[in-house]
């Protein structure tokens, strides 16, 4: 049987992933250091930036309290928050992020460009690659904002507030997977796949796996990343098949249909019960963050007075830095059972063993997937198992 790999394509992707493999095993140490720092020397000074910049802030534009359109916001603002002053708190929240940001720029930049670049697995201009840094950095500030806005703001009003947030959102988390064709389109572009033998066949296949589907769509990820990738996205009437144009281009329509096939295991996994669980640890975990908040006001750290005091978000994120490290083990091994099961189905419903196996032989060529990854670094958390586990498995009669 052919090779995996070349003993010079092996080099390659070994050189490739030896950065990330060092990074995987620092990046913890680092979140650690950072957080030490951030609650042991920044929050009071970067506290005090904050509120001097919202001062400043409203002296220039506080006219816009009274101004007949913008007076509705800040009115709204000030009751969700209890009181003026939340314009320090998203301040704060916003400088802290971006110090972080700027401490991991550099790296960043390096890896998912440089790196990406000398290896030939990324399309990325400058101009592109600061444009999609843009936008996820504009949502991930929105998303903060949200978060100071109605965690903080519940916690500063209502005693029971990790109830109150609590219980919708967990709610939404039961669903939200329904809007997931529609969060993708902010970074590709999407077009319905052409009719043809390659849709005519996947229509045919969901038939058989009994899947229903709104589309297929191609996904132009090309102008960013030469990897190939296939997934579904949204439930019930949103689902959608997602092919990227990489894997439509490289593979034959068989190795297409594997593909198709596996994610399609994915449809039939009970996934009820994880989002289940999923939502009440949500609550649980603002359960255990009301804690921390009561435990900061009455020991006064930083100088905290009260519940609901936006300078224990380091303390917060520090929380959930542990309980994500402590946890990636046990969600990393459900994951990778999830990917076998899914191959198992997506064989299943197939029946054609050598297209799945040049599927995968394909994907790990054209994404260098190492085939035997360190120990430590499945066992730390990864989400799928090896690509050579994947094709012994599959070899295995």
């Amino acid at each position: 049987m052919e090779p995996l790999f070349t003993s010079e394509q092996l080099a390659e992707i070994h050189a490739y992933h030896q950065p990330h493999y060092v990074r995987a095993a620092v990046d913890p140490l680092v979140q650690l250091g950072l957080a030490v720092l951030l609650m042991a020397v920044l929050v009071r000074p970067v506290y005090r930036g904050a509120c001097a910049t919202a001062a400043a802030l409203e002296r220039r534009f506080g006219l816009l309290r009274t101004a007949p359109v913008s007076r509705a916001f800040f009115s709204a603002m000030d009751r969700l928050w209890g009181e003026p002053g939340w314009g320090a708190a998203i301040l704060f929240a916003l400088f802290i992020d971006l110090a972080t940001q700027l401490l991991y720029a550099p790296a960043n930049v390096w890896f998912y460009y440089v790196l990406e670049h000398r290896y030939g697995m990324s399309n990325f201009t400058p101009v592109t690659f600061a444009w999609v840094w843009f936008k996820g950095t504009l949502v991930a500030a929105l998303a903060l904002t949200a978060l100071v806005v109605g965690m903080y703001g519940l916690a500063r009003r209502v005693r029971r507030w990790w109830l109150v947030l609590g219980v919708p959102v967990a709610l939404l988390m039961l669903v939200a997977a329904a809007v997931d064709p529609y969060r993708a389109r902010l970074y590709y572009d999407q077009t319905p796949l052409p009719e043809g033998p390659l849709r005519e066949r996947i229509t045919a296949l969901m038939r058989k796996a009994d899947i229903s589907f709104s589309d297929v769509v191609v996904e132009k990820t090309s102008v960013t990343s030469k990897r190939v990738q296939a997934y579904f996205a949204g439930q019930g009437p949103t689902r959608t098949i997602v092919l990227n144009d990489v894997i439509v281009k490289e593979l034959s329509e068989d190795e297409v249909l594997a593909a198709v096939a596996h994610e399609a295991g994915h449809v039939h996994e009970a996934r009820w019960p994880g989002r289940i669980a999923s939502s009440l640890a949500l609550v649980a975990l603002l359960f255990f963050i009301d804690q921390l908040l009561r435990l900061a006001a009455r020991r006064g750290w930083w100088g905290v007075q009260r519940v609901g005091d936006i300078r224990t978000l380091p303390l917060v994120s520090f929380l959930v830095f542990l309980l994500m490290n402590l946890g990636a083990p046990v969600a990393g091994a459900l994951s990778r059972e999830r990917e076998r099961e899914a191959d198992r189905y997506g064989l299943r419903l197939t029946g054609d063993r050598e297209a799945f196996r040049r599927m995968l032989v394909k994907a790990a060529r054209v994404n260098k997937m190492d085939p035997e990854p360190p120990r430590w670094l499945v066992l730390k958390g990864m989400s799928h198992p090896p690509i050579g586990e994947r094709l012994a498995t599959l070899d295995t009669p």
